[in-house]
């Protein structure tokens, strides 16, 4: 919300310099974000009108123009805006007069000078030159009864700053002048001085039929009528500069006056052309496929749940976001039908990004709005219409539903203030504070109080809401403090438990850096990672690349690999720890699973003279996620086997198994994943549950022995589908007690070997605990490991 800080004044006027005013509506929970100035330093510029204007004799676009306010003297001005004429009133900057300062930081001093031969005497200025809008396109023209000679600060009040502050959304009631003047004044114990809005009279008889068939969307809908309006009158510029001071560009009379409403009572309108309506009006939910163009000219298919307001034969507008262009107030117009509507916040919360909006109306609507304001309203805009434009009003036309926000009330409690607040205040100080800021007492008892609460205090509705509504005017910097003492218990941990604390410090010890991704992801995007997936929709997605929630975390890692490699990093190694989303038959069997996942990208080492660049392959990843499963207790029952999945290298990828249950994958991205996801190098990632993950091992003491080892290797030739872990098993369970470490150190397919076979070299080392083991002993265990391989995998010794 952003607001004249003069405008403010004239509700409410607190004894306070600017910094002590911004500092209180901060310590109010209103945060200032920021404050500046609603013009450029300039000294020297006067109300000036143009007398004459000629053509310069030596060039075309430039003009001689007599110009009067600059005392009793009439000035020569060469100028060379488009729009300098006679008649008109601007902004005259005299010899000697300083502008706000240029790129290079100095003001801009105003001298007499010659422009192709011709002298002049001062400049004539657009809004640009005096940082009052962004309008450079010719001179500024002010109004037709601007004082020649006056000092253009101090016509158009320009000592002024704008406030700009960042309201949290559920204080809607303060995106209004009024919202925050009414808490000013209650801070400084002032009352508000609110502009008289007095019922107008009608002068016509003339109403359009209004029905409510969305009813719980829309409950209360008022407007009226006005024929015979002006648009050629130009909005008064006391209206355009409070308008431009708080963000809003001057369009139109009409618009300024809807504008103007909203931003002092909070009240967002629309003004339509009666003579482009059919019939009369009704607030209803969009058909499928309808159409709108709205007034950006935008044409867009509404979509199921919208609401919209329509006539007899169309949808008109887009309810509480945007007009629509067809029935829109345009120079030709001559009577006007005011729309002042309460929507229900739920109905419009999240409509406007669904079709890429956010407009000041929504941004209220959504947050919710005055439900008895609508009346109010329109009798002011009708006010400030007929001022400007002229016409002849109807009567108010009001529709009302069942479904109107009821009034409600709630109890607070004197020990509840105790035990939040932290200090008993006084009753009389309570009841003061909540009564001014709108809040009725119902009923008085010895336990508290019941409070009515008004209808634009859509943030009040539990007892701990009007604690914070004590704090806040009592002030925050006066609250008591005190340590906080407690008697807690020391809970028992479980050593063996593994925590995820204990993952992450392994991960990282191996290079890895942690990633945190959203939960919602680009449908597209997770189709090539997950393609039989079918992921929940959300119903108001943050964007449209954020529209389903993940069924595995690879694509959020894919999208930070993505993101290090456009800035020159790499060498990548990722992991995240989070909940992948399984849909079920319904929402309410839907599985949220805690996952692991990694990735690493790129060179095996950092750039090192010591080491060879070499790319990551399968075996990285799979021995990082090996370090992790050696943490566990049961580290032995897991195992990899050969698998398949769509986002994986055919040949490269693996299941990770658990007890022969698959509780994870591994491997490389599938080469035309790779291609499409425009990554230049092989990516290997791995995913795992962390259930899986959940009992560390205990570390025990084993006695070291001081005798000798003895160490065999072996080669056998075996088919080449079978795997080495299975000839590591069964050596082990073949080679006795005393074997106490098994190394595979080569693997060979080729020349002298069977092509459909491959030769496994093995290292095998004993050691007893207790005494040196003999030659007999370690023949007899190998002997039986070389039987088990030739009976188990018809292997033969090389």
């Amino acid at each position: 919300m952003k607001l004249s800080e003069n405008w403010l004044r004239e509700w409410v006027n607190p004894n306070l310099t600017t910094a002590d005013l911004v500092e209180q509506i901060t310590m109010a929970g209103l945060e200032v974000d920021a404050v500046e100035a609603v013009a450029g330093e300039f000294t020297g510029v006067v109300v000036g009108e143009i007398l004459e204007a000629e053509q310069h004799p030596d060039a075309d676009k430039l003009r001689v123009c007599k110009v009067a306010g600059n005392g009793d003297e009439i000035c020569q001005v060469v100028c060379g805006a488009p729009n300098a004429r006679p008649g008109i009133k601007i902004p005259f900057a005299v010899v000697g007069a300083a502008l706000p300062p240029g790129e290079d930081g100095k003001p801009f001093k105003i001298k007499k000078a010659k422009l192709r031969g011709v002298e002049s005497f001062g400049m004539l200025c657009a809004q640009t030159e005096l940082q009052l809008g962004e309008d450079s396109a010719g001179i500024w023209e002010l109004a037709e009864d601007a004082p020649v000679g006056a000092d253009l600060r101090e016509y158009l009040n320009l000592n002024d700053q704008c406030i700009e502050v960042d309201l949290t959304p559920n204080r809607s009631d303060c995106l209004s002048v009024k919202g925050i003047a009414r808490d000013v004044a209650v801070l400084n114990r002032l009352d508000l001085r609110e502009p008289k809005i007095t019922p107008v009279a009608p002068v016509i008889e003339d109403v359009l039929k209004v029905s409510l068939n969305a009813a719980e969307a829309c409950s209360r809908y008022v407007g009226r009528v006005i024929r015979g309006v002006d648009v050629s009158q130009k909005s008064p510029l006391w209206m355009q500069e409070k308008l431009r001071r708080a963000g809003i560009r001057s369009i139109d009379a009409v618009v300024d006056v809807t504008n103007y409403v909203l931003l002092e009572l909070g009240q967002p309108m629309h003004a339509f052309d009666l003579n482009t309506l059919s019939g009369g009006i009704q607030a209803r939910m969009a058909d499928s496929g309808e159409k709108l163009t709205l007034l950006d000219g935008q044409e867009i298919t509404l979509k199921d749940g919208t609401l919209v307001i329509a006539d007899d034969d169309k949808a008109v507008a887009m309810a509480g976001i945007m007009g629509g262009e067809a029935t829109a107030v345009t120079s030709a117009t001559q009577d006007i039908f005011l729309e002042s509507a309460f929507f229900a916040p739920i109905a419009i919360a999240g409509r406007a990004r669904n079709y890429g909006l956010h407009t000041d109306s929504s941004h209220r609507f959504e947050r919710g709005v005055d439900y008895k304001l609508q009346t109010t309203a329109i009798e002011r805009a009708t006010q400030l219409l007929l001022d400007v434009v002229g016409g002849q009003p109807g009567p108010v036309i009001e529709v009302e539903n069942e479904h109107a926000p009821k009034d409600r009330e709630v109890t607070l409690r004197r020990e509840r203030i105790l035990s939040g607040l932290g200090f008993r205040m006084a009753d009389e100080e309570v009841v003061d504070i909540l009564t001014r800021l709108g809040l009725e007492m119902s009923v008085k008892a010895e336990s508290g109080w019941r409070f009515k609460v008004p209808s634009y205090r859509f943030d009040i509705a539990i007892e701990e809401d009007l604690l914070e509504e004590l704090a806040r005017i009592y002030g925050y910097n006066r609250l008591p403090t005190k340590s906080i003492s407690a008697d807690l218990a020391i809970p028992m941990q479980n050593e063996a438990s593994i925590g995820i604390d204990a993952v992450r410090s392994q991960l990282v010890a191996r290079g890895y850096e942690e990633a945190i991704a959203y939960s919602f992801v680009e449908p597209k995007l997770l189709k090539l990672f997950d393609p039989e997936a079918q992921p929940v929709e959300l119903q108001n997605p943050i964007s449209a690349d954020m529209a389903v929630m993940r069924t595995t975390l690879w694509p959020g890692l894919v999208n930070a690999l993505k993101y290090n490699l456009n800035r020159q990093q790499d060498r990548v190694r990722l992991f995240e720890t989070g909940q992948r989303f399984l849909p079920g038959a319904s929402i309410a069997e839907l599985k949220q699973e805690p996952m692991l996942a990694g990735l690493i990208y790129g060179p095996r080492f950092d750039e090192s003279w010591t080491e060879k660049q070499e790319s990551v392959d399968f075996y990285d990843i799979k021995g990082d996620l090996e370090s992790v499963l050696a943490l566990l207790a049961d580290d032995a029952s897991f195992s990899f086997a050969a698998a398949k999945h769509p986002a994986l290298h055919p040949g490269q990828s693996a299941a990770v198994l658990r007890n022969g249950e698959a509780v994870g994958l591994v491997g490389a991205l599938h080469p035309q994943l790779q291609k499409e996801l425009g990554l230049s190098q092989s990516t290997f990632v791995f995913e795992i549950t962390l259930a899986s993950l959940a009992e560390a091992r205990l570390p025990s003491f084993q006695p070291l022995s001081k005798f000798p080892e003895v160490r065999r290797d072996i080669a056998v030739i075996v088919d080449q589908d079978k795997a080495v872990r299975d000839l590591e098993n069964t050596i082990k369970a073949g080679a006795g007690d005393y074997l106490t470490e098994l190394k595979v150190f080569d693997v060979y397919v080729g020349k002298g070997i069977d092509p459909h076979r491959k030769s496994v070299a093995l290292g095998l080392t004993f050691q007893h605990p207790s005494r040196t083991l003999n030659e007999d002993e370690i023949n007899a265990s190998m002997d039986v490991v070389v039987r088990s391989l030739e009976d188990t995998f018809n292997a033969s010794l090389r």
